[in-house]
């Protein structure tokens, strides 16, 4: 009788961000600037290192795909969501969820390796810029970013294969604005230990690895500063490093306390936390980079001179 109802649930409703009519079109209005931006920036500079042979460095290299992996992380969730700003339904199928999921994991898994591979650039750069050419080579360079996304992929599939275990006949209400693992588990009819083990045990180690990774590049980093004692080293670092390093802080955050701490201490709303990583972090990474980033400004402003000189 469990099996048969179980079946029943191959649709599900997403809550979303808010159930009070008069702030679904503001959201819808703000969401969506939020979204297009995110295409235009990301997008953006992701052309502008293509097209600038001087950004042809193992730095924007990474940059260029962490722009791309921004892009997709925000096209997962934001047009679903957009969508149940206008669909009172809010209705998607299980399918459709289980791909969401799939997709949302892989994205923001490999963003976290990608940002350690940023930290190992920066290292190479400031600590060894003599031995930098030899250090980040391309075939490195190409190295990092398949593990990059082969680490997504699997971590996203380790997941999506112990989701298919799970059945739903209680409850077809999920209490998020998209499709992620935690509120899945909260309405599903088997036992989820296994899965929040597995969350525990994989999100978690990624985590500390590519935490541990960053946070051991940039305390060498330091001890590299601090020897030297130059004005000139301090602000070569910073204009290297330091959009890289305030882009890191604002994406662990709510990925730590999401994913790392036990089930048990889940928050209820987790809305917010959810919002930031998955909206907020791919709209503002090229703004960041871009605006502490004197090499992207100088050919942003190249070509901006370049165009208006032929109209």
């Amino acid at each position: 009788m469990e099996e048969a109802n179980a079946t029943l649930l191959t649709e599900f409703v997403l809550t979303g961000l808010t159930q009070q009519p008069q702030w679904k079109l503001p959201l819808f209005l703000l969401f969506l600037a939020i979204y297009l931006i995110t295409l235009v920036g990301n997008l953006g500079l992701i052309s502008l290192i293509w097209n600038d042979p001087q950004l042809h460095i193992p730095m924007y290299f990474f940059l260029r795909n962490l722009a791309f992996v921004d892009a997709w992380l925000s096209s997962t969730v934001t047009p679903k969501m957009l969508g149940s700003f206008l669909d009172r339904s809010k209705m998607i199928s299980l399918a459709e969820c289980k791909t969401q999921f799939f997709s949302f994991v892989f994205s923001a898994t490999t963003e976290c390796f990608l940002l350690a591979a940023m930290a190992y650039d920066c290292y190479a750069a400031i600590c060894h810029p003599l031995l930098y050419p030899m250090i980040m080579t391309n075939r490195l360079c190409i190295r990092l970013l398949v593990l990059s996304f082969v680490g997504g992929f699997l971590h996203a599939l380790i997941h999506e294969s112990f989701l298919f275990r799970l059945t739903f006949c209680n409850s077809n209400i999920i209490h998020h604005f998209y499709c992620d693992v935690i509120p899945l588990l909260k309405i599903s009819c088997n036992d989820p230990s296994i899965n929040y083990l597995l969350i525990f045990i994989f999100s978690g180690s990624i985590q500390v690895f590519t935490i541990g990774t960053i946070l051991v590049s940039y305390t060498l980093i330091l001890f590299i500063i601090l020897k030297k004692k130059s004005e000139k080293s301090v602000k070569k670092a910073f204009s290297i490093c330091g959009a890289h390093l305030f882009s890191v802080s604002l994406y662990y955050g709510p990925l730590l306390f999401m994913y790392v701490h036990p089930a048990s201490s889940q928050a209820n709303d987790q809305d917010m936390l959810s919002l930031f990583y998955t909206v907020i972090i791919p709209v503002l990474n090229p703004i960041i980079h871009s605006l502490r980033n004197k090499q992207v400004i100088d050919s942003l402003v190249k070509i901006l001179i370049k165009k208006t000189s032929y109209i």
